[in-house]
């Protein structure tokens, strides 16, 4: 008889505080700032490159998966002004801002609902973690419908996921210090479509390489995992916001930009190109066990006419 434990919810922003949980809720998003032609200074250069060719998102749905409804509140500045705000509302509004143009749903981490996917390419943003004692497989965990629809969505190849890596600055599948693991992090390897996030402490160029923010959870030596690891800047000295909570949206806002120009890719297309498209070069210290396949790139995933 298989022996099953109970999971925590976990946000990976502000340092993985354990949530109130409760229900579906709506994020509210500075659409005067979504609909600027500047992007703000935390975005790395190659988005406006992006929008300038006229790629934001359109005719892609992005769906967040966060806290909607708890009283947990998050000071930040993701625009003009300083907002306090629950952890799902900025993750949306961060992605938002990356992919203007993108349809938005927004369902609560508590839901227990399986997540519905629209017509089109579909993106989902998970910054959170289901954190156990170290120790069980998989196959152990009694996932909800929600964390099973992802699960199955990412193994199918029929939306592209993209998972916070977590911040315990330990590898993906290590244990932290309290001798918990996150098993949807677990449950993710391997599959078609699930793309580990981790934080750079700033948007790397050639002229001046980022490092890697000492709270991201890293890569580790796993050979699977690494193919699936992209680190981006989370600069949170310009937001207020640190963790790979706010790692995860960049990715989410990248593959629907990279949506809205190969318009019949199909999600394992749009999962592989932001990973073979990676640059190591704007990175201090590249190392695969560190960084995966690199710091993703909007630009060089948008390059060619086609992608396979």
């Amino acid at each position: 008889m298989k022996k099953h434990t109970t999971l925590a919810l976990a946000l990976c922003g502000a340092f993985c505080a354990l949530p109130a949980l409760a229900q579906d809720g709506e994020a509210v998003i500075d659409t005067a700032l979504a609909a600027s032609a500047a992007t703000p200074a935390w975005m790395s250069t190659e988005v406006g490159a992006a929008w300038a060719k006229g790629y934001k998102g359109k005719g892609v749905t992005i769906t967040v998966v966060d806290d909607f409804r708890s009283n947990s509140m998050l000071r930040g500045k993701l625009g003009t002004s300083s907002q306090l705000l629950r952890h799902g509302q900025w993750t949306t509004m961060e992605a938002s801002m990356i992919a203007p143009l993108a349809s938005v749903a927004t369902q609560d981490f508590n839901s227990g609902t399986a997540v519905k996917l629209n017509k089109g390419l579909n993106v989902l943003n998970l910054s959170y973690g289901m954190m156990a004692t170290y120790g069980y497989t998989a196959s152990q965990i009694r996932w909800s419908a929600q964390e099973n629809s992802i699960i199955t969505y990412a193994k199918n190849g029929t939306a592209v996921i993209s998972k916070a890596a977590g911040n315990d600055g330990i590898a993906v599948l290590g244990r932290n210090a309290r001798g918990q693991t996150d098993y949807l992090n677990l449950a993710l390897k391997g599959t078609k479509t699930a793309i580990y996030v981790g934080a750079l402490n700033t948007n790397g160029t050639t002229a001046a390489p980022a490092t890697l923010a000492s709270y991201s959870n890293t890569a580790g030596t796993d050979a699977a995992i690494q193919k699936q690891f992209l680190v981006v800047g989370v600069e949170g000295s310009k937001t207020g916001l640190y963790g790979t909570s706010f790692a995860a949206p960049v990715i989410t806002g990248y593959a629907a930009v990279l949506g809205s120009k190969f318009t019949s890719a199909t999600p394992v297309q749009i999962t592989n190109q932001l990973l073979n498209t990676a640059r190591q070069d704007t990175i201090k210290g590249y190392k695969a066990q560190l960084h995966g396949r690199g710091e993703a790139s909007i630009t060089r995933a948008l390059a060619p006419v086609v992608i396979k």
